[in-house]
C-alpha cells in the first residue's frame, strides 16, 4: 500500500518521521535510556495529524490498513537507522571539539543528528 502512494507523499512521509525523530531525540536530549518507542510513536502520530501536509492525502482505507501500518514501521525503522549511521562531519567534530575544549565540556555525539544537538546545546551554554 505504501509503495502505491505518490513520490512527494513517501518523501512527505519520510521527512517527517525523520522531523519526528530529531525532535523527539533533542527534548530527551538524546538520552538512549530515556528513549521510548511509543513516546515517539506518539509524538509522530500527532504531528502527522495536525502538521503533515500529507495525511490528508492518504486515502482513509490505507491509513486503516494493518499492512500500510507495517509499511511506514518499516519505513520508520530504516530512516532511523540511516539518521544514526551518518556520522558527523569533519566541519561539526572541528567546531563542537573547539567549543569542548574552550568550555570544558565533553559530550558525546555519535551521528550528525546528534552532533547537531551538541553544537546547538553547546552554543546555549556559552
Amino acid at each position: 500500500m505504501y509503495k502505491v502512494l505518490p513520490p512527494g507523499v513517501k518523501s512527505s512521509i519520510t521527512r517527517s518521521i525523520s522531523k519526528v525523530y530529531e525532535s523527539y531525540m533533542a527534548d530527551i536530549e538524546w538520552d538512549e535510556d530515556r528513549y521510548d518507542l511509543s513516546d515517539f510513536i506518539k509524538e509522530w502520530k500527532d504531528y502527522i495529524e495536525t502538521n503533515a501536509a500529507w495525511y490528508e492525502k492518504v486515502p482513509v482505507e490505507v491509513k486503516e490498513s494493518p499492512l500500510f501500518h507495517e509499511e511506514v514501521a518499516l519505513k520508520m525503522n530504516q530512516t532511523i537507522e540511516k539518521i544514526l549511521s551518518e556520522p558527523p562531519t569533519e566541519d561539526q567534530i572541528s567546531r563542537i571539539e573547539a567549543k569542548q575544549e574552550a568550555m570544558k565540556t565533553n559530550f558525546d555525539y555519535a551521528c550528525r543528528a546528534e552532533a547537531a544537538f551538541v553544537e546547538t546545546k553547546l552554543g546555549r551554554l556559552n
